[in-house]
This record gives C-alpha cells, structure tokens and sequence, in this order.
C-alpha cells in the first residue's frame, strides 16, 4: 500500500515590491491581474490549512504539479523554496513546473536553481542540470515510478500554453516501456492538461497530440495536471486500458471565491496479482470558515 498526495497551483503570495523594469512586457499585466483580484482568490491562509490537513494523512509521498509562484519575479522565489521546505523534504516531494514558474525567459532559469532538489531524478546526481538534461525525471519510490515533465515555457501576453517538445516527448516512451516491464505503477507528473479542449487555444499543451500518442504507445497507471483550477478527472487511451487523468483545483482557491475552492487528491495504490488498484480521496474546503474534510471518493483502476 501506498499513498500518494497531490496537490498544485498555490500560487505563493504576496506579490513582492517590484520596479518598472522588472514589470516590463507581460509582467505587467499579470501584476495588474494580481492586484485587481487574483490576489483575493489565492489566499495563504486557505493553502496553510489544506497543507496541515494533508500532513495530518502521512501520504508516503506529496506530487505538486507546478506555478509555486506567480510571475516569475526574483523576489519571489526565497519565499516559494521556503513554502516547498514547509511541503517536505525533496525525496518525499515531487515538483514539475508550471508556466507561471517560467513566466518568463528568466523566470525558467531561476525556477531551475530555486527547486532543484524538488525536480531532480533519482539518478541525476549532484552537477548542474538544464532544462533538456532534467526532464523527464524518475523517481522510484517502492513499486511506485514517479516521471515528472515540464510543460513550462514563457510565452507572450494573453497566452499560458506549454509545451513538452520533441526530445521530451522522444525520452518519454521508451522510460514509460522500460518501467512498465519492470511492473511499477507508472504515475506521470505535468502541469498542463493532457487534452488540448480542457484548458482551450491560449493555454493548451500545445504538443498534447504527440504524448497522446506515446501514451497510447506505452500506457502509465495514472497522470496528474494542474493549470486548470478544477477537479477534473477523465480517462486517455492506452495499449490495454483507458489512463485515469486526475486534475486539481488551485491549493489557496478561497472556498467564497473561487469556482473550485482548495483541495488536494489523496491516493491509495496497491497491488493485486498483476494488476494495479487506485483509489481516489478528494480532501478540500466545502464553504469559508470550515476546516478541509474528505470530499468524495473514486475507484480509478
């Protein structure tokens, strides 16, 4: 048995001072964004209960799919690593980056040396590793494989699509083949949405056809997003059964503010004979004032 949290979006704020030339270009506008009423919907009071309320479950381990920060200013990422300390030890946190982490071209690097520890493969060892080198990672723990993906890349105003790329997506199938015949659990880690129709032109995983594609390939047990504030889950087609995708909403979502208030997916993964069993338990905020309590629950596999 093996529990696994996840949760994604917390959106770190507030937002710390910034001059005219740190707010140039795209910048600006999420700044305004923020403070004309994003900052009201991600409240850090709200992400501070839901975290307590998934460390009293003592999952194995804790996925977090991505935008810790907000617009990839350089004040933000002291507090960001701070927040990940808070979450849990490296090796028992999984990090993959959103497109809010790489807001900018900037942006992307600094992400890549403020989380380091959190996004690193098990056999990665201590040298410097970009982008290209980075991902997708693996990290085995027990019968568990964990692979994370960046989808994260700037992008221009108006727009928050992501991208995998071609040799991401060419490592993928052949590390999703290699553990499948090995026998673990496959839980695959993105921030993006795996159907381009869930998240829309602007802000699709642009190159959702080709991991479609070595999904339906290769398979996996499972695959994690965030990006959409929501809690959606549906099903991919793979070699020999359809894939449970399992999205969540924003991890500091104000119950009275937002459409899908904070919660995090509890999951429970064990084996009977050949074959994988996954439970879903959705913990979150029902309305304001309440503490997070178990939502609903699932069968996925």
């Amino acid at each position: 048995m093996f529990t696994l949290a996840h949760f994604s979006d917390p959106h770190i704020g507030p937002l710390p001072r910034a001059n005219m030339q740190e707010l140039a270009g795209k910048r600006m506008l999420g700044w305004l964004n923020w403070n004309r009423g994003r900052r009201d919907v991600h409240r850090m009071d709200v992400l501070e209960q839901l975290l307590r309320d998934l460390h009293a479950q003592a999952p194995d381990h804790i996925a977090l799919t991505g935008d810790v920060v907000n617009l990839a200013l350089p004040g933000e990422y002291p507090a960001a690593r701070a927040f990940l300390e808070k979450v849990g030890p490296p090796d028992r946190v999984s990090l993959v980056p959103g497109n809010h982490d790489a807001y900018t071209k900037g942006g992307a690097l600094r992400l890549l040396s403020a989380f380091d520890p959190w996004m690193r493969g098990d056999n990665a060892g201590a040298h410097p590793l970009d982008e290209e080198e980075r991902f997708p990672y693996v990290r085995l723990r027990g019968r568990v494989a964990l692979i994370g993906l960046s989808s994260a890349i700037p992008t221009g105003p108006f727009m928050a699509t992501g991208k995998l790329g071609p040799r991401q997506v060419s490592r993928l199938g052949p590390i999703l083949e290699h553990l499948g015949h090995e026998g673990y659990c496959r839980v695959v880690m993105l921030h993006h949405p795996v159907r381009r129709q869930d998240a829309g032109p602007t802000a699709m995983l642009i190159d959702a056809d080709r991991l479609s594609a070595v999904l339906r390939s290769t398979g996996a047990e499972l695959i994690l997003h965030g990006h959409i504030h929501s809690g959606l889950i549906h099903r991919v087609r793979g070699p020999k059964s359809m894939i449970p995708v399992v999205c969540t909403p924003s991890a500091s979502a104000a119950p009275e503010r937002a459409r899908w208030p904070a919660s995090y997916n509890l999951f429970t993964i064990s084996q009977r004979q050949d074959e994988w069993r996954i439970n879903l338990a959705v913990r979150g905020f029902v309305s304001a004032g309440h503490p997070p309590k178990e939502l609903r629950t699932q069968e996925l596999r």
